[in-house]
This record gives C-alpha cells, structure tokens and sequence, in this order.
C-alpha cells in the first residue's frame, strides 16, 4: 500500500502540521481522527488495516490530518472564547491549507469528508460548512451539540462550528440547501454504550434536515452498537460499498 506523511508549516495555526496519505488512488477521503489524536491515528487503532483492500485496489485513498482539540473541544483550556477561537483557527487551516494540498494530489478530486468520535464532528462542521469543497460526508459516531464540550456557553465564533446552531437558522433558499442536496452525507451512529448523546444531538440533526428539505441520511444502528473501533470498522466497510456506487467505481 502506498504511504506517505506530509509536514507542513502551517500560517494559521503557528505550528508543523502533519497528513498521512493511505492508498494511491480511488475516491479521497480528508479523514479526522478521534479526539485529541494526530495524523497516525487512523493507523495505530487498526482501520487502515481494516481498509487495506480498498486502499491496495486504489478504490479508496485516504487523507489523515492532525487536530488542535486538546485546545480547542477538549476542557483542558479556561478561556472557552480562546478555545472557539483555536477550533475556527482549525477549520480555517484545513480548508485553506491543508485542502490545496489533497486537491493537489487527487487532481482536483473533492474528498468526502470522514471521521469518527469528535473526528466526525469535524468532519460534519467542514462539510456542512464548505460544501462547495467536498462531495459529501461520511460521520461515525459524533456528539453534534456543542453544549456538551462547552457546557451552555456560546459566541459567535463557536456558533459558526456548531451545526445544531446554525443549520436550523439556515434560510430555506441558501444555496448551500442545494449544493448539500448535490452531495452525499451519511451520519451514523449506535444505539449502545456511549453513544447517547450521540443519539440525541443526531435524531436532532435529523430532523433539522428533513425541515430544510436536506437529504441527508441518518442512520441509527442497534442497540448493541458501541461507541468504539470495532464497530467503525464495520459501518466503514458497510458503507464504502454505497459511496463507492455511487462514484461508480464498484
């Protein structure tokens, strides 16, 4: 399988960034890792192996960038104002520096957009945010309610990185409604341990979609379902053969 990792110095973060490459061809996916993880992630928890058949075929290519989210979704930082300000930082770096690079290297290829745990935050918020930049979104598992990470407090900053916020205040003839309709979004999540307010904040989401004409789909899995690698795994390889129909490349 073709491996490669980027370092690059990024202007709006301050900092070397890093992206894992997986795969030398096939539909890109600009991958977020779980929470407070780097580039590496993907590969230390086992779902690069699990893909390795779509990577080796060149069916799939994967783009797996590092986080900031110790200082930003993560509690670790007082100043709550400073952390909006570090996840806006963020979403800024990847889709004004880390984006130039993937597109590079698909040939002007739109990633879909993937992650799981917080990582499928991100990957919800960027898409839903730029859908002008991706082709869809494929998310496991994520906590869309920006309360949980920031217990009540809000601002403008962290309202624009908070779907539950903005897409119901989105304007029934914004374009964007139908550029996402353009795309394909699958959200997933378990119905087992740890995934509660997973649930929640997703059967929200759902709804806030099906007002605004969205077609996204949103898919609950069992009640056995957990909130861990496995099962990612497994809603991964579900999954990939439906994105890939539709790219028709199956």
């Amino acid at each position: 399988m073709y491996k490669e990792e980027i370092t690059h110095y990024s202007n709006c973060l301050s900092r070397d960034m890093h992206i894992c490459i997986y795969g030398h061809g096939g539909v890109p996916f600009l991958a977020f890792p779980t929470q407070d993880s780097k580039c590496h992630n993907y590969e230390e928890f086992g779902m690069i192996n699990e893909l390795s058949d779509y990577l080796e075929d060149g069916k799939i290519q994967y783009f797996v960038v590092d986080t900031i989210d110790k200082e930003s979704w993560s509690d670790g930082d007082w100043d709550l104002g400073r952390r909006a300000w570090k996840q806006e930082l963020y979403f800024h770096y990847i889709v004004d520096e880390a984006m130039p690079i993937i597109l590079e290297r698909t040939g002007g290829k739109l990633p879909m957009t993937t992650g799981c745990s917080l990582g499928a935050n991100h990957a919800v918020i960027t898409m839903l945010r730029r859908p002008d930049l991706f082709s869809g979104c494929l998310a496991l598992s994520g906590v869309y309610d920006s309360n949980v990470f920031f217990k009540g407090w809000m601002n403008e900053t962290l309202y624009d990185n908070s779907p539950e916020c903005f897409l119901p205040n989105m304007s029934p003839d914004h374009p964007y409604i139908d550029e996402y309709n353009q795309k394909q979004i699958i959200i997933c999540v378990g119905q087992g341990a740890w995934e509660e307010d997973g649930v929640r904040s997703l059967r929200y989401l759902d709804s806030v979609f099906r007002e605004k004409g969205i077609g996204a789909w949103c898919d609950f899995w069992g009640y056995d379902v957990n909130h861990d690698w496995p099962w990612w795994f497994k809603q991964m390889r579900y999954f990939i053969p439906i994105i890939l129909e539709r790219w028709g490349m199956q």
